[in-house]
């Protein structure tokens, strides 16, 4: 195996981690905080961190450890000596938690700005968005931990 290798199962592995980490605390301390909030409160605040969330810091590991990916499971299918399928497979499940938050979350992040801001379409809006988007989002987590473990233990 190549450093190039290497670095890249590394970077990818890091990628899955590091989101991982974010989708977790957003399910372990985030969403339980926006529960006590009113649901107008709730949807400003998630509609503030969906802006927040797209610039440069986290763009760069949720992309990055994607394009790390993409590479990773090319130079595994192109070797003459892969690696196995445990680097694949964490690679590929890295890939999944990106075409979730693609297919899943944001779909319902972009809904959740167009909510009708009466009160009562708030509260509706909120109510289908936190359910939705939970479960989505433990999905993400749950296939990111699986990918970072799997790119790890493919190195050894």
């Amino acid at each position: 195996m190549s450093a190039v290798e290497i670095a890249l199962t590394i970077t990818a592995a890091l990628g899955a981690g590091l989101t991982a980490g974010v989708y977790l605390a957003f399910s372990f301390l985030v969403l339980p905080a926006f529960l006590t909030l009113p649901d107008a409160a709730a949807v400003a605040a998630m509609q503030r961190i969906n802006v927040s969330a797209v610039r440069a810091p986290f763009m760069t590991v949720f992309f990055g450890g994607a394009a790390a990916s993409v590479v990773v499971i090319v130079l595994q299918l192109t070797s003459e000596a892969p690696a196995g399928p445990t680097r694949i497979l964490g690679a590929v499940l890295a890939l999944a938690a990106v075409v979730i938050t693609v297919v899943r979350n944001v779909p319902l992040n972009n809904a959740l700005v167009r909510a009708d801001a009466s009160s009562s379409g708030l509260t509706v809006a909120w109510q289908s968005f936190d359910r939705s988007w939970s479960r989505a989002n433990y999905a993400r987590a749950a296939v990111s931990v699986g990918a970072a473990v799997a790119l790890i233990f493919s190195l050894t």
